[in-house]
């Protein structure tokens, strides 16, 4: 297979057509024994609180956890930056056209573009940089973190595509703090 313009278009909008199809099928199943379970999701994850309560309760265990807990606070930061004021107003993609549901109603939709999901972004940031500080840490904070992620598709307010672009973006981010502050004896290697 050739990957000339049009075949790199075509697989663009394959792209677009099946997270609009995923969206769709999310909300199409009834789920209202955890609807409103997902929505606190959503919502502890504003302005980042989620990550930034696990970074204070973490500062209670030590300093091995406390820099680990810095670092994946200055990753949230970073990444929160590069997707609000950089990718978000280049790309501008519209938000879904959701219904209002009760699945829907408990989380207010954001007036910023949609791509990429900020809430993911920090979410992976946060988890990618604290859990190579910290490996016992790991799995629960990507599991927070793809909770984090699943549940605004499940509210309505980001296509499954955000959500990704959202995860690699902060995983990167994550990575990138975690290696400088190795580099820099902030952290242990």
């Amino acid at each position: 297979m050739s990957l000339d313009r049009a075949t790199l278009n075509e697989a663009a909008r394959e792209l677009v057509v099946l997270d609009r199809a995923i969206y769709t099928a999310v909300h199409a199943t009834p789920s209202p024994t955890i609807d409103h379970a997902v929505a606190r999701i959503s919502r502890a994850a504003d302005r980042s609180r989620i990550w930034l309560a696990a970074a204070a309760g973490m500062s209670l265990f030590g300093d091995r956890p406390r820099r680990a807990a810095a670092v994946g606070v200055a990753s949230v930061a970073v990444t929160s930056a590069l997707v609000n004021v950089a990718v978000k107003p280049m790309v501008k993609r519209e938000r879904p056209a959701r219904l209002e549901t009760v699945r829907t109603h408990v989380v207010r939709m954001p007036s910023s573009a949609s791509y990429p999901s900020g809430h993911a972004a920090s979410a992976f940031a946060f988890s990618t940089a604290v859990g190579g500080g910290v490996p016992e840490l790991d799995t629960v904070l990507r599991l927070a973190a793809a909770a984090v992620g699943y549940s605004r598709v499940h509210t309505g307010v980001h296509y499954p595509g955000d959500v990704i672009a959202g995860a690699v973006i902060g995983a990167g981010v994550g990575s990138l703090a975690r290696h400088l502050a190795r580099r820099m004896g902030f952290v242990a290697h």
